[in-house]
């Protein structure tokens, strides 16, 4: 199959797409400047971050989360029902903390920090979206936000993200996100832009 194949599509996601899905997004964000902070080596970069994928959609988001994926992209989201449960629980949160090694304090600060600014009102948010650099400019990452935030809009309900991809907000202002909240990570990490949209019908 060429890359010209790929469907760009946006499917259910399931636990046998734990594979096809963590290596989608390690290299979709192999040059996210979070997880070049979370994850500096060049080297082991790409299959830690597979591994780090892997836990966090197999563990969380695949339980209580909406994911779903194309051919060469993924996406998880939580709608409001559902974010309290969508939490790493003990295993999980010492699965993270071996695949960060000494990096893990400031994973678990810069988790930490992001909470305090999530919005507290019922929304829809974008746990992660990403798409193979391979295929970029096929519309795989647009398909899944169109998918993510006709959820949303069905429902009523704003939708919330953060990023720390400058190069990405010009992407999520297109489809109505408009930057809250700039915030800088303790312990000499990055910004992470807080975006927010009003479902569609009230802006």
């Amino acid at each position: 199959m060429t890359l010209m194949a790929i469907t760009n599509t946006p499917e259910t996601a399931t636990i046998d797409d734990a594979r096809l899905i963590s290596g989608t997004l390690a290299r979709a964000f192999d040059d996210d400047p979070m997880m070049r902070w979370f994850f500096p080596e060049d080297e082991s970069r790409e299959a830690v971050l597979g591994r780090y994928f892997a836990t966090i959609f197999t563990r969380q988001y695949v339980h209580h989360g909406v994911c779903e994926r194309t051919g060469a992209a993924a996406s998880f989201w939580v709608p409001p029902g559902a974010q309290d449960k969508a939490v790493p629980d003990a295993e999980t949160i010492q699965e993270l903390q071996d695949i960060l090694g000494d990096r893990a304090p400031l994973f678990r600060d810069a988790v930490e920090t992001a909470a305090k600014h999530t919005p507290r009102g019922p929304h829809w948010y974008l746990a992660m979206i990403g798409a193979d650099p391979a295929a970029q400019g096929q519309g795989h990452g647009a398909a899944l936000l169109r998918s993510g935030l006709a959820k949303a809009d069905a429902a009523g309900l704003p939708a919330y993200l953060e990023s720390s991809k400058p190069s990405n907000l010009p992407f999520y202002e297109h489809f109505g996100f408009t930057v809250r909240e700039e915030l800088r990570l303790p312990g000499g990490g990055p910004v992470l832009w807080g975006m927010w949209r009003s479902p569609a019908g009230s802006r």
